[in-house]
């Protein structure tokens, strides 16, 4: 069974931080690693990924505020999340994934994350 650790989610107030960090299982060549959110009744989006050349990219509403970043182990990373908002309150995935085979797409059970106003 595959499991990605994925420790950091809470309860912050709006203006307040926290950072996500995730280990894939694999040590094997990861193309990107993710984070994605959903929030109730929407579907799941992008939040920031950085591929193997360390090229990041960022949702609108988070850039400037959100930074990614790669772990020491080999496929981990963090998400440095800043200035929180209230509508940043969300179900946080972390993802890995290879596009070339043999492909893979990792998700892990998710975490929550509460900013209240």
């Amino acid at each position: 069974q595959v499991q990605l650790v994925e420790p950091g989610g809470g309860l912050v107030q709006a203006g307040g931080s926290l950072r996500l960090s995730c280990v894939a299982p694999t040590t094997t060549r990861i193309d990107y690693i993710g984070w994605y959110r959903q929030h109730p009744g929407k579907e799941r989006e992008l939040v920031a990924r950085i591929d193997r050349f360390d090229v990041t990219n960022y949702a609108d509403s988070v850039r400037g505020r959100f930074t990614i970043s790669r772990g020491n182990a080999k496929n981990s990373a963090y998400l440095q999340m800043n200035s929180l908002k209230p509508e940043d309150t969300a179900v946080y995935y972390c993802n890995f994934a290879r596009t070339t085979w043999p492909m893979i797409d990792l998700w892990d059970q998710g975490t929550q994350v509460n900013v209240s106003s």
